[in-house]
């Protein structure tokens, strides 16, 4: 019976949905104040409806109830609890159901706190985000129902896949729908402003702290995500340029560029055009990412599905959402015209290179993803685009960006000065050029695009650090005055600090982590030790032992470094059988400056021994923090005043073509 309530709890919503997306928007058209009164309360009870429609599917997954098919296919009554919640959203039916709860949240969290919109303007974005929804919810109930039955029911299910059994993968896809879905938001900004007609600095406003938001959450997806990919796969990497990966990747770099886009159209009335069609690009990217995992054009660890006539639908969702976002864009995207003017040497001018290059980047990784998949359709062969392509056109891009980051927060708006931007720089430029020299000349193994990056990430880092000084007046007057500016400062300064800051950290550990990595396989015996990067493995032993739902092989290693260290670490080789598969365990040391990484794996018949993958990966905890400090300045500037409270209220100045309210 619950099975059945969640299902009519869904129909009900794609009912509401369709009167959210129509009433108020042509209420808004004829200023009925009557049909804009119905944007709110829908798009509350829309999202309870879906709310209670998950909550349904969860408990049809908690309980074992194998008489639906989504929960036959997905899971089984040994399963651990914490991978019967996450198997709700570990597949195709119920991932897509989540995607449409948070859609309804983000426009629920508008109907509640979007009091200091413009009534238009708010009824407009509820609208646009309820259609989004109607097409969502039309293609789970049509082509991807999570409720249908299953006669007779199975005594257990299939079970989850064992590569999604992992805490990394229970809690990644929420997070990177968080960050997905909520470029919808940005989106349905976007749209309603083009049928209003009007981009001003309240509408800049409003769209910064949903678009940090969607950054935020997008950025913590895809770092844990990457992360499960480094510890659960077992091939000692955490980025392999994945279609899938790079499906979550572009709309971040278009996200991050719709985020400093923004900035400029708030503070200097610029750059309207420019980001209401980023705010269309960051979510058709998305858009095209779920086409991409959902409609089987791609194979990988990470897809959901491989259903072409699901693919269809996306594929025609995607065509009709973004292609009428964009004939509406070229209709009413010329009288966008920004009254701010600036100077190419400027902070708007350095924002605008940073922004072309971080579009161009997006660009040239969907041109990578995309070209494979044109090649097969037009029956040209099979063509593999691989990382040498992704890092040979992204790396050099990226390094004139980061070099700009740290550039264009001392420039003035409007109109800069480089000799005294570049003045206040020289002991960040000297630093760098220090510390690059000293990789280059000292590390052995250390490559020019070593030294390179080290030199680009020391200059982000000790860049950012010195707009920070200035801020506070550091060394141009008493400490005690510094520290109580330093306290002072607002919190969305804050967060650019941290997020510039914390890229710095990450770059240095990508850079370490691809061009030092230490590796050694080979076949160990019980008592063999072999040294990799200065430290001593000795197997000690390899056993069998019982999981929750799998048995696995834990070999034991002992790890020394003279007198200091001694270790032990454990890494599985775990074999499960509903359903069947093998899965690699790595067991992980972190240290400061890199982690200790093994892995066991089948046993070698000829010669008693096991085969056995030993890594050193430098300074991959930097990269790690870097993003955890990256997220945690998004998070530290949504708790800025300007951002909680928004825009002022802006009611009184009507719309072109809409009367005065």
């Amino acid at each position: 019976m619950i099975v059945e309530i969640g299902h009519f709890s869904l129909v009900l919503a794609l009912f509401i949905a369709g009167l959210q997306g129509t009433l108020p928007i042509i209420g808004a058209h004829r200023n009925n104040h009557s049909l804009m009164a119905v944007a709110t309360p829908a798009a509350i009870i829309q999202f309870i409806l879906i709310l209670g429609s998950f909550i349904a599917l969860t408990y049809a997954f908690l309980v074992s109830d194998f008489s639906v098919i989504n929960v036959a296919s997905n899971s089984h009554t040994e399963k651990p609890t914490l991978y019967k919640i996450s198997g709700v959203w570990g597949n195709h039916e119920g991932s897509m159901l989540l995607w449409a709860l948070i859609l309804a949240g983000y426009g629920a969290a508008i109907a509640a706190f979007g009091e200091n919109l413009r009534p238009t303007l708010k009824v407009r974005i509820l609208g646009v985000q309820a259609l989004i929804g109607t097409g969502i919810l039309a293609f789970i109930l049509l082509t991807s129902n999570p409720f249908l039955r299953l006669t007779p029911a199975p005594v257990n299910g299939n079970g989850l896949n064992p590569l999604l059994q992992d805490p990394g993968l229970a809690f990644h896809p929420p997070l990177l729908y968080l960050g997905y879905v909520g470029l919808s938001l940005t989106f349905s900004f976007a749209v309603a402003a083009l049928i209003e007609g009007r981009v001003d600095a309240a509408w800049a406003r409003w769209v910064r702290p949903w678009t940090l938001a969607a950054w935020g959450f997008l950025t913590g997806g895809i770092v844990l995500g990457s992360w499960w990919a480094y510890y659960e796969l077992g091939w000692g990497g955490w980025w392999f340029w994945d279609p899938v990966e790079n499906a979550s990747f572009m709309p971040w770099l278009a996200a991050t560029a719709l985020l400093h886009s923004a900035i400029v159209s708030e503070k200097r009335d610029g750059l309207k055009a420019w980001t209401i069609f980023l705010a269309i690009m960051a979510f058709g990217l998305s858009l095209l990412g779920t086409f991409l995992v959902r409609s089987g054009v791609i194979t990988s660890v990470h897809a959901f599905a491989s259903d072409p006539t699901r693919g269809v639908f996306i594929l025609l969702l995607l065509i009709v959402t973004i292609g009428g976002a964009f004939i509406l864009f070229a209709w009413r995207g010329p009288t966008l015209k920004g009254a701010g003017l600036f100077q190419p040497v400027s902070r708007e001018g350095g924002l605008v290179i940073n922004n072309f290059l971080l579009t161009v980047a997006a660009a040239s990784i969907l041109l990578g993803t995309l070209y494979p998949l044109f090649i097969d359709v037009l029956k040209l062969g099979k063509v593999s685009v691989g990382a040498p392509y992704f890092e040979s056109v992204f790396v050099p891009m990226m390094i004139p960006m980061i070099a700009i980051m740290g550039l264009a927060p001392l420039l003035k708006w409007k109109r800069g000065d480089f000799k005294t931007a570049i003045e206040k720089l020289k002991f960040a430029i000297a630093l760098s050029i220090i510390g690059g020299l000293f990789v280059w000349i000292l590390i052995d193994r250390a490559s020019a695009f070593t030294s390179l990056g080290m030199t680009i990430s020391l200059w982000l880092l000790t860049a950012t650090l010195t707009e920070l000084a200035g801020r506070i007046k550091l060394f141009r007057g008493p400490l005690s005055e510094s520290i109580n500016y330093l306290f002072r400062q607002p919190r969305a300064s804050w967060g650019m600090t941290l997020a510039h800051a914390g890229l710095a950290i990450a770059i240095a550990g990508i850079t370490a982590s691809s061009s030092w990595k230490v590796e050694s396989i080979q076949i160990m015996k019980f008592g063999d030790q072999v040294n990799v990067a200065g430290y001593n493995y000795t197997l000690k032993h390899v056993r069998e032992i019982q999981g929750p739902n799998y048995k696995a092989l834990r070999g034991t290693f002992i790890v020394n470094k003279g007198d200091d260290i001694n270790w032990v670490l454990e890494p599985e080789k775990r074999f499960y059988t509903d359903p069947v598969m093998t899965t690699t365990e790595a067991a992980i040391r972190p240290t400061f400056l890199g982690d200790l990484y093994a892995v066991v794996g089948d046993r070698d018949e000829k010669s008693g021994g096991y085969i056995t993958r030993i890594y050193f990966n430098p300074l991959v905890p930097w990269m790690w923090t870097g993003a955890i400090i990256m997220v945690l300045g998004a998070g530290i500037s949504l708790t800025d005043r300007r951002h909680r409270v928004g825009a002022p209220s802006s009611n009184k100045i009507p719309a072109p073509g809409i009367p005065a309210e």
